[in-house]
């Protein structure tokens, strides 16, 4: 092993012999290169080699780079790159294939080393990388498409790039992105051959030598590439974003016409052909003209969502079903949030969108969450009949929903309906209990608001009957709460006393009665001390910040701090796993005034 390092080493000698003669480092700091050059060398060639040792070795090859770089822009000089630069490029291109030999589902080095060839080395390096990579990994599409770029955009190789996207295709034939990255390298290498013929022709050169075939110039090849892949993957989404790709292009109006053509003929059994046909309307010709006033404009503006609106009405006769009314609403919404200091044009648009949502509705084709929507619109409007009306029907329409439920209810509530009550106790017999939690608690603070104290007494009592643990756990804390704010410290106690065996039992309900306790003008410590004891009766073996909070109350004005030798000791007893070590650092922070 030492031979093979002293070569290596040995092999340095003529580019470190030129950074010193012509300046670029001292003679020490040779020295300081070869010296850890030589420890890098050793842990290459061990007989257990590390990935991180090859990218140690790598790096510091690279950072030499960098500093050459920089020293030869500092002091002009800028010759000798063949004996200096070329060689270490070369050494980390040996490196990168000896590493990438070693460890060849690293895609992160593969990609790395690209990274390099990039920035330093010769663009058919990055080819051979690239090669050798999607021998190992072929059934990655993503590195097929970075390698076809590579082609494309570093070497200027369209029929490379073309070859590429042909074997990622016999790997990954139903692969969207692939078909959508090639569809656009043949765009681009059409607008590239379009480009020369438009220079050729300005600089009045004869273009007999040159073949620029009129159906490559039109796009042709796009289309044969649309053909193929819309024969495979039958999605409107996916035609779609073709469509747009080729309407970045400006020579692409036939192959567009087409695209178009082929998806109002074949995909309009997808709602998402009829809302991009529908918000093509908006984008229209004339669309862009400036109008000289502002009302001039919102006319014109009303005609484009008129003319959108049509479509979609065409679209619902066709398919009726839930997407195509979501994409009908979410249109009218977003044109409703776009401003406009023109009423008529808000007013048109509310019209609009109230229609649709009722359309929707008496279709029971309207999703959960345009309820929510529609029921603002109508209490920002002052319709608090309809609201009410909508709100009923929602609930019916959705009635395992609790989200529905929760948005009925809570509409209910702020309209003051008398069904409100009858209406809770039909939402929790229909919702999943295990979900209920949100409507227990909307119940609560309704009945707190609304009806005499023994009524939402029962309330909490019935919460409290709950099999749901969540439930239950939420109710006593509620309960709690509520019966210290109606009838002081002595119904809180009671309470508490009622249920501090009535499990499952949280943490925040043993800590609301520490409270509660301390709020008194005259805390009992005694009291404080049973509710800690309950507390860690549940939670002893887990929780290590109930102990320490314990060992502090003891330790304020009306504690006793002989007691917190006993508590540390069964805190220590009693907690299990982690806690224990949790425990420790805490309570060692703690005495030593940093916690």
């Amino acid at each position: 092993m030492a031979e093979i390092v002293q070569h290596r080493i040995e092999e340095r000698i003529p580019e470190l012999e030129q950074l010193e003669r012509v300046g670029l480092f001292t003679k020490k700091e040779v020295k300081s290169i070869i010296k850890r050059a030589t420890a890098l060398e050793y842990k290459l060639h061990r007989l257990i080699v590390n990935k991180d040792d090859f990218v140690a070795y790598i790096q510091y090859e690279i950072n030499i780079l960098e500093l050459i770089k920089k020293r030869r822009a500092h002091i002009h000089y800028q010759f000798k790159r063949e004996e200096i630069e070329f060689p270490i490029i070369h050494r980390i291109n040996s490196v990168f294939r000896r590493a990438t030999n070693k460890w060849k589902a690293d895609v992160q080095l593969w990609l790395s080393h690209i990274a390099f060839c990039k920035k330093w080395a010769t663009k058919g390096q990055i080819s051979k990388v690239f090669s050798s990579m999607l021998a190992i990994h072929p059934d990655k599409p993503a590195l097929w498409i970075l390698a076809a770029k590579s082609e494309l955009e570093d070497r200027n190789s369209s029929e490379s790039a073309r070859h590429l996207f042909l074997r990622a295709l016999r790997f990954h034939p139903k692969d969207k992105k692939v078909y959508l990255e090639y569809f656009r390298m043949e765009l681009l290498h059409c607008e590239k051959l379009r480009k020369q013929k438009e220079e050729l022709e300005k600089a009045e050169m004869d273009l007999g030598e040159y073949e620029f075939s009129p159906e490559i110039l039109s796009g042709k090849l796009a289309e044969v590439v649309y053909r193929d892949a819309t024969g495979k993957i039958k999605e409107a989404e996916f035609v779609i974003s073709l469509l747009n790709i080729a309407a970045i292009f400006d020579f692409t109006k036939e192959l567009q016409d087409f695209i178009l053509q082929d998806l109002q003929t074949n995909y309009t059994a997808d709602s998402l052909t009829w809302d991009f046909m529908a918000k093509r309307e908006l984008e229209a010709v004339g669309a862009g003209e400036e109008l000289p006033t502002a009302k001039g404009r919102a006319s014109d503006t009303n005609r484009r969502e008129e003319r959108c609106c049509q479509v979609y009405e065409e679209g619902v006769k066709s398919l009726d079903s839930e997407p195509m009314w979501s994409s009908y609403v979410t249109f009218c919404l977003e044109r409703l949030k776009r401003k406009t200091n023109v009423e008529e044009l808000k007013e048109k648009r509310q019209q609009r969108l109230l229609g649709v949502l009722q359309r929707a509705h008496a279709s029971s084709l309207l999703k959960e969450a345009y309820y929510k929507n529609w029921l603002q619109m109508l209490l920002s409007t002052g319709d608090a009949e309809g609201a009410a009306s909508v709100a009923t029907a929602a609930a019916q329409r959705h009635s395992q929903s609790v989200s529905v439920w929760s948005l009925s209810l809570q509409t209910l509530m702020q309209l003051g309906s008398g069904d409100v009550g009858r209406l809770f106790q039909e939402a929790l017999t229909l919702v999943n209990p295990k979900e209920s939690l949100p409507l227990w608690q909307l119940q609560v603070q309704w009945s707190v608001a609304n009806q005499s104290p023994e009524e939402t007494d029962n309330v909490f009592k019935r919460g409290l009957l709950s099999a749901v643990a969540a439930v239950s756990m939420e109710m006593k804390e509620s309960y709690l709460d509520w019966s210290y704010s109606t009838g002081g410290y002595k119904k809180a106690r009671k309470t508490f006393t009622s249920l501090q065996e009535n499990r499952p039992l949280s943490k925040a309900f043993f800590t609301r009665m520490i409270e509660i306790e301390k709020q008194q003008e005259t805390p009992k410590m005694n009291s404080l001390r049973d509710y800690y004891e309950r507390a860690l009766q549940e939670f002893g073996t887990s929780d290590d910040d109930l102990w320490l909070q314990y060992i502090q109350e003891e330790l304020g004005p009306l504690g006793q701090p002989e007691n917190c030798s006993k508590i540390h000791w069964r805190a220590m007893k009693f907690l299990e796993g982690e806690s224990v070590e949790s425990f420790t650092f805490k309570y060692t922070l703690f005495q030593t005034g940093h916690l």
